[in-house]
């Protein structure tokens, strides 16, 4: 009766190994993307996707790209990283945190200045801004956002930073900054075009010259300490597709196609 007993728990706990094996087995493989919030629509859409076609399970972390280089420089783990702004991917380069020959230039966008659709405000050039009846302007932190950063250099380039600092109120990222004219707590914001199809409650006062700000590119790279690096080059594969680049254009982003 012993023997059973032994005999029993033997093969029961072999099962349970192989249980075990074959759970970790099943376990879907995951992706981790760490991206600029502007893209939050146009990756949730192509991750989807990719998704119902491979069977790959996709995290995103998406926030401003300078709080997701600082969260990679300080040692967070992921496999893709899209920012809206080259200087985010030069800096981790430096680092040696990227792999440098995987850079791909995803993506172009354009700022725009809005208002909420309420709003009485009329703006021909971003001179305009110093008018009395404006008295708050939102735009992304420059340290921190990229949208913030292409907005100052194009404040500074028609040499109104200084003038208008008074009035300008800072977002954490470029929705953030969207969200001071939604909740009436700006009169005006600069954003991306992109953004703009987000709320019907929004009117494109004026789009800014492309010439006032350093071209807006959004860089995509395989990080360096990726778990995933073979799966993470085929998702940028599916990146640079017709099928992604469909969504992004729907989304406002002028795609980028890979030469």
């Amino acid at each position: 009766m012993q023997r059973s007993v032994k005999f029993l728990t033997a093969i029961g706990f072999v099962f349970t190994m192989l249980s075990g094996c074959a759970t970790d087995k099943q376990k879907p493989i995951e992706l981790s993307i760490f991206a600029a919030i502007s893209l939050t629509d146009a990756l949730g859409e192509i991750g989807t996707a990719f998704t119902a076609e491979n069977g790959i399970k996709i995290y995103y972390n998406f926030a401003a790209s300078t709080t997701l280089q600082r969260q990679l420089e300080k040692g967070a783990t992921a496999d893709i990283f899209i920012s809206a702004s080259p200087r985010q991917v030069v800096a981790l380069g430096t680092n040696g945190l990227i792999e440098a020959e995987s850079r791909q230039d995803l993506l172009t966008n354009r700022l725009v200045l809005v208002s909420d659709d309420t709003e009485e405000i009329s703006v021909k050039t971003l001179t305009n801004l110093a008018m009395p009846e404006i008295s708050r302007i939102a735009i992304g932190h420059p340290n921190i956002v990229p949208a913030g950063t292409y907005a100052k250099e194009a404040l500074t380039h028609f040499g109104l930073w200084e003038t208008l600092h008074p009035k300008l109120v800072f977002g954490t990222d470029v929705r953030a900054t969207l969200a001071y004219v939604t909740a009436g707590n700006a009169d005006v914001a600069i954003v991306y075009k992109t953004d703009t199809t987000l709320t019907r409650h929004i009117k494109v006062l004026y789009q800014l010259p492309a010439e006032a700000y350093t071209p807006i590119i959004y860089p995509a790279v395989v990080m360096k300490d990726s778990p995933q690096k073979q799966l993470a080059r085929r998702f940028m594969t599916y990146l640079h597709s017709m099928e992604s680049g469909e969504i992004f254009e729907k989304h406002g982003f002028t795609f980028l196609v890979l030469k």
